[in-house]
């Protein structure tokens, strides 16, 4: 097979050998080859005829410096975070970093794949699409020093958007109250609501469909408002799995880490959580915005689906 020359080649692995073999003067090699005097030089020092690679001896980033460098490479290693988690937690700290230019730094340094965890890894499937609208909530019980709170929690499958509410008691009427506040906060109309089977949302199952059963408050402003309630499987709890993570996501940052004194510390701290949560957290899942600005995004491109423009929403100096 012939020899593959690069673009810029004036010489053969033959005419190279041939320079390095000949006792010739440098001019008479040049005039004989017909190339620079330099290039016979060059050939002649060298013990081989094949071409030198090109580029830094040593690899490095030409964006990062070797500090911020280390800094990314010390974070990887410490979290074993995936790529675009240690891309939005590093940015605070190194403004300038972009997602290709973290990945060929974790490339160099040989940790650009995380470590395989022993077990088999179970199957994951896929939530089905649905466009923004289809909200998940269910109650949780957390504790102050002044006693229990149960915590109304509703989450928008696709934009990932949250609403909470603590309440002393969870019954119908906190139910349908907490329905009607989380329609006040949300600004595009919501099509789909999902529960549990609880008695604060629905009849239990088999009073339903009855002489003497009654519509459920829940119900009528679902149906008020052209909401669908759809109720999950009995005893299959974890068909509403995007409302148990958030439950305990909010749980992991407060009550499990913190003790409260009272109601309204609690209730204080939840408040910036959701507010953190909501306009500062992002998600691999919304290509890196936050819930906020998914919500902001779809609302240039269906602004059908809105009630009210959310970007009366944004935090500012008076709230």
């Amino acid at each position: 097979m012939g020899q593959i020359r690069r673009g810029n080649a004036t010489t053969t692995h033959a005419v190279r050998a041939a320079i390095q073999r000949s006792q010739a003067s440098l001019a008479a090699l040049s005039e004989e080859f017909g190339i620079n005097p330099k290039t016979v030089a060059k050939w002649r020092k060298r013990q081989t005829v094949e071409d030198q690679k090109t580029g830094p001896k040593e690899p490095r980033s030409t964006s990062l410096t070797e500090t911020e460098e280390a800094m990314a490479v010390a974070f990887r290693r410490h979290t074993l975070l995936p790529l675009d988690d240690c891309l939005y937690a590093l940015q605070a700290s190194i403004p300038h970093l972009t997602r290709s230019a973290l990945h060929r730094c974790f490339q160099r340094h040989e940790i650009s794949r995380l470590p395989d965890i022993e077990g088999d890894k179970p199957k994951r499937q896929r939530f089905k699409r649905y466009p923004i609208g289809f909200f998940h909530i269910d109650i949780a019980e957390v504790q102050t020093a002044e006693g229990k709170l149960h915590l109304f929690v509703a989450i928008d499958r696709t934009s990932k958007f949250a609403v909470t509410q603590l309440v002393g008691k969870a019954d119908r009427k906190t139910a349908w109250e907490f329905l009607e506040h989380l329609l006040s906060i949300i600004p595009y109309r919501i099509h789909t609501i999902l529960t549990d089977n609880g008695i604060q949302f629905a009849d239990q199952p088999r009073n339903r469909n009855t002489a003497w059963s009654r519509p459920v408050r829940f119900d009528m402003i679902c149906e008020a408002h052209g909401i669908e309630h759809r109720l999950t499987k009995p005893n299959h709890p974890w068909t509403n799995g995007q409302v148990e993570w958030m439950n305990r996501t909010i749980k992991e940052a407060t009550v499990k880490r913190f003790h409260y004194d009272s109601h309204k510390q609690l209730r204080t701290h939840l408040n910036d959580f959701m507010a953190a949560y909501n306009f500062g957290r992002r998600f691999k899942t919304l290509s890196g915005l936050t819930p906020y600005e998914y919500v902001c995004k779809i609302w240039t491109s269906e602004p059908e689906r809105f009630i009210i423009n959310p970007t009366h929403q944004t935090l500012g100096l008076n709230t």
